[in-house]
Formats: C-alpha cells, sequence, structure tokens
C-alpha cells in the first residue's frame, strides 16, 4: 500500500508524540501515581477545552466540502456539547469535582492558546488545514490509550477507566475516519499547501504536549 500524508505526518511528529506518551503526567496515569490534584486540574481544563472543540467541530461541518462530512461533523459536534460533555460531568464527580466547579475555572494560558490556534486555523486556514490542525487531539489520545491499555495493568489503578476510555474501538474508529478525511482532502495538493499541513498538524502536537505539562504544574497566570 502506498504511503498516505497522514503516514508522512505521524513520522515527522514521531519525537512530539514520544515526549508526550514519556511525560510525568500521562506515566503517573500509566502507573497510577499520578496526584489527584493533578488530575483534578487537566479534567476542569480539558471541560474548558471541549467548549472551544464543539466550536471547532461547528466551523468545520459549516465549511466541510460534502453532505457525508457535514453530517459526521455535525454529528460530532452534538455528542461533544451533549453526550461528552453530560459524560465528563459525571466523570468528574468521582474525583470530587463538583459541576459550578468546572464552570467557575479559568482557563489557563496554554489551554486558552491551543484552543486559540485551532480556532484561527479553522476560521483563516483552508479546510485541510482545519483537519490538519484538530487530528493530533483525536489521534494521539486514541494512540496514547491503546499504547497505555498494552502495558501491564496496576493493581486499583483509578485512572484505568481514562485508560478504557481512549483505547476503546471507537475512537480508534473515529482517529481512522479523520486520518481518511486528510488523506482525502491533501491528495493532490501542490507541495508548499502540503507543507502548512504539515506545520498545522506539528503545532497542534506540541500544543497537546504541553497540555500534559500544564496539567502537571498546574499551570496558573503569572500575573
Amino acid at each position: 500500500m502506498a504511503e498516505q500524508f497522514t503516514d508522512r505526518l505521524r513520522q515527522t511528529a514521531d519525537a512530539i508524540w514520544e515526549a508526550q506518551f514519556q511525560h510525568p503526567f500521562v506515566r503517573g496515569i500509566a502507573e497510577g501515581t499520578l496526584s489527584l490534584e493533578r488530575f483534578q486540574f487537566w479534567l476542569r481544563q480539558d471541560y474548558l477545552f471541549l467548549i472551544e472543540y464543539a466550536r471547532l467541530l461547528a466551523i468545520a461541518a459549516a465549511r466541510s466540502p460534502d453532505l457525508d462530512t457535514i453530517i459526521r461533523f455535525a454529528t460530532l459536534l452534538k455528542e461533544t456539547a451533549e453526550t461528552e460533555m453530560n459524560l465528563h460531568r459525571a466523570y468528574v464527580a468521582e474525583f470530587q469535582i463538583r459541576p459550578e466547579e468546572l464552570e467557575q475555572e479559568p482557563i489557563a494560558p496554554s489551554t486558552r492558546a491551543y484552543t486559540d490556534f485551532l480556532l484561527r486555523v479553522a476560521a483563516t486556514g483552508d479546510f485541510a488545514e482545519l483537519v490538519a490542525a484538530l487530528l493530533p487531539c483525536m489521534w494521539g489520545y486514541s494512540e496514547l490509550g491503546q499504547r497505555l491499555a498494552e502495558e501491564p495493568a496496576t493493581a486499583n489503578n483509578r485512572y484505568a477507566k481514562w485508560i478504557a476510555m481512549y483505547s476503546s474501538r471507537e475512537f480508534a474508529e473515529l482517529a481512522q475516519w479523520c486520518c481518511d478525511l486528510l488523506d482525502r482532502v491533501a491528495a493532490g495538493l501542490p507541495d508548499r499547501e502540503l507543507h502548512k499541513l504539515e506545520v498545522a498538524f506539528l503545532t497542534s502536537s506540541r500544543y497537546e504536549w504541553q497540555f500534559w505539562e500544564a496539567a502537571w504544574k498546574m499551570e496558573q497566570w503569572p500575573v
């Protein structure tokens, strides 16, 4: 089978993705040693991220080149804004976070920077660049979840449910759909356009690492 554009992107981003896998926050999830305080910070920021991600999906639906893609992104928007947000609220309750805490949480610098980047690309780039920017979130979590699921299970790991969620077949299928979409819309583009997609993909991959780092440090605005 001929190499796909997403294969090239994954190879280019390999060092960044490996750094995510080796990040102490991710290793703490794998080993069950991550402090509850740090994980609570991540959960609260992820809630804020998902709100902005829903906006990104709405723009993706509006800019989709065909009806099938419109329907898929519109479905993802509904699932994210309704189903996933409700599941998120239920999940955070298991970690002693009340719904009002989610609503009152200030957005951290890295969360703001990442979501602003995604929405800027969605508003000013073309559709292929939008897909390249949103892909690392779906694909990266799927790969991390599957790699963590392959490791020996730690007894009484409080984060086992998190690993199971992101290693699921359904999440892998979503990531593969997005990969296939990017391969399709990138086909035949000139090198200068492919370079733009690569830059967007790598930037989002770096922000994914930064999101782990921000949660590890429980990042706050300095002033």
